[in-house]
């Protein structure tokens, strides 16, 4: 008699790894570059999933940039060590900057969690998971955000010495990515169908200083823009102190080079970029943004301020309103100074109560809806070349290519006047427009 062994699935059933990544837009890659790896060898991965088993592992990419930050991190350990104290999940494993920062006190205070990992300990992560670090998968990732943009991490760490930051003692020094790796990898993205490249580092105009001896990003724009496929890249991260104005002849000369440059300028007192270390004053500031704008005039800027930072005079304040009010960025955000330890900065008093950095970044970012929308009556009756990312409700949503995902303006599209697939390009004329979103029809 031939009797035939019938295997239950459960019991060959592998257990899920689930990736759950926190923080900013390098995390995220960081966690495709771990999920491209682990299901290069063969394991069962997902990232950020609502369904777990007993047997599961769950991995979180943390952040420890600010305060807000930190304490999310350390929430999401506390839930998901529970989860494992209860049974329901089998292994937590942490890596990201959090662990990097602040490894000792984590071990000691969180003592469930299998394993604490830093901000460069890949190949250590997937030995902890079972998985061998595979060079043939250089350049492979496993994307996380819709397949037809993807960003784009062409160097690790930072050489700056800002008083207020962090990231040098989490991500380290400066650390090009090669070219020829770049490229490669652009052209694995394309050839998956990714049309979008958001250009990211701690700072993108540093790239190739420490590789080739000079800085190289207008190079890199250049090959990157050779890739069959890729249809737009954007630049963010972009430092102003010794900022190659190369860059923007590369913008003029090629078509998928988004008219767009996001550029931390942090604030703009003389007092209060010395002491921040900056590297730079006001009038080079002022200079610096009147010099792009003369050289792509269209061109759509971010940038990013810190409101609170030690020392910060109600007059410091003052300057910078009337700037923004003057400048009339067409993208900013405004964050409130955090202490941290360890930096430059934490020698000083943090001397401005919690809410009255509060009402700064409010009045900042009042100012600034006003200039938004200003900006956008502009766009009404005209039309643009926009990507569309997603579906929601009743609206086709995109973006122009003024526009950053998550951070930026949305196109929205009614749905019932025409259909338009995700990741695919679409002229679209603006029938109407509000402070942060323009409403219009595919033409």
């Amino acid at each position: 008699m031939n009797t035939k062994i019938v295997r239950s699935k459960s019991a060959i059933k592998q257990p899920k790894i689930n990736v759950i990544t926190l923080g900013c837009s390098k995390n995220i890659y960081d966690s495709e570059v771990l999920m491209g790896q682990l299901r290069g060898n063969n394991l069962n991965v997902v990232h950020e999933s609502d369904k777990m088993g007993k047997d599961d592992i769950v991995v979180i990419n943390t952040c420890g940039f600010i305060d807000n930050a930190k304490q999310e991190s350390i929430d999401t350990i506390l839930q998901f060590s529970e989860l494992k104290e209860a049974g329901k999940i089998g292994k937590v494993v942490v890596t990201g900057c959090l662990s990097e920062r602040y490894k000792p006190e984590l071990e000691s205070e969180i003592t469930n969690v299998d394993a604490f990992f830093g901000t460069n300990d890949l190949q250590n992560i997937l030995h902890e998971l079972g998985a061998n670090y595979k060079h043939e998968l250089i350049g492979e990732r496993l994307l996380t955000t819709p397949s037809h943009f993807a960003y784009f991490k062409i160097a690790e760490g930072c050489n700056r010495p800002c008083s207020f930051c962090a990231i040098p003692l989490m991500r380290g020094k400066h650390l090009s990515k090669p070219m020829e790796e770049l490229v490669n990898e652009a052209k694995i993205l394309a050839k998956n169908g990714t049309k979008e490249l958001i250009l990211i580092a701690q700072d993108l105009t540093y790239y190739g200083l420490d590789l080739y001896g000079v800085r190289k990003l207008d190079e890199l724009m250049r090959r990157l823009s050779d890739v069959p496929g890729i249809e737009w890249i954007r630049l963010q991260y972009a430092y102003p102190s010794g900022f190659p104005m190369e860059i923007l002849d590369v913008m003029n000369e090629r078509d998928n080079i988004c008219k767009y440059l996001d550029m931390p300028l942090q604030h703009i007192t003389d007092n209060m970029l010395k002491s921040m270390r900056r590297g730079t004053t006001k009038q080079k500031t002022i200079d610096l943004v009147n010099q792009i704008r003369d050289k792509v005039p269209n061109i759509a800027m971010r940038t990013t301020l810190i409101c609170g930072y030690p020392g910060e005079t109600e007059h410091d304040f003052e300057e910078m309103k009337e700037w923004v009010a003057e400048t009339k960025f067409d993208r900013l955000g405004c964050f409130t100074y955090s202490h941290e330890e360890k930096t430059h900065a934490h020698t000083l008093v943090d001397d401005i109560p919690d809410e009255v950095k509060q009402q700064r970044v409010d009045d900042i970012m009042e100012i600034q809806q006003g200039i938004s929308f200003d900006i956008n009556q502009e766009k009404v009756g005209k039309t643009f070349k926009v990507l569309v990312d997603k579906k929601e409700g009743d609206f086709f949503v995109g973006r122009t290519e003024f526009d950053s995902p998550e951070v930026d303006n949305e196109v929205l599209i009614d749905a019932a006047t025409g259909y338009a697939a995700n990741g695919s390009f679409v002229n679209v004329k603006i029938d109407r427009a509000e402070d942060f979103d323009l409403y219009g029809t595919i033409v």
